[in-house]
């Protein structure tokens, strides 16, 4: 499982390279929302769950997949980005789970994803 409590973990900013990552991973009916890449590891938003991808090892060739569904989220918190400070922020309350972190990077919709977990919540 990712350490989510490792601040440095995640800094991330819109790619395409892990939608086509975790491919293999989607049921039926399940389609990429949006994905995003840190330095190695990685986050995709589906229509039905979040996964963290945590690459391992010096050649990167060992990969954690951690699936994060919707249906488990119990609050959420979005900070968006200044006009000088362009990070922003995602924290997600999972039930059992606890508290799970994303800081991205440049032009983020931090509205966009909001609205996204908000149609599973609400």
């Amino acid at each position: 499982m990712i350490d989510f409590n490792n601040k440095g973990f995640f800094k991330l900013k819109q790619n395409e390279e892990y939608a086509e990552r975790v491919s293999a991973l989607l049921l039926e009916g399940e389609h990429v929302i949006d994905s995003y890449k840190s330095m190695r590891d990685g986050v995709v938003f589906t229509n039905k769950r979040i996964i963290a991808v945590n690459v391992q090892g010096l050649t990167g060739s060992k990969k954690d997949f951690t699936s994060l569904p919707y249906k488990n989220i119990v609050a959420y918190s979005v900070e968006t980005s200044g006009t000088f400070d362009l990070d922003s922020e995602l924290e997600i309350y999972f039930s059992s789970l606890g508290k799970v972190k994303f800081e991205f990077t440049g032009r983020t919709s931090m509205v966009e994803i909001s609205k996204l977990i908000s149609q599973h919540l609400l």
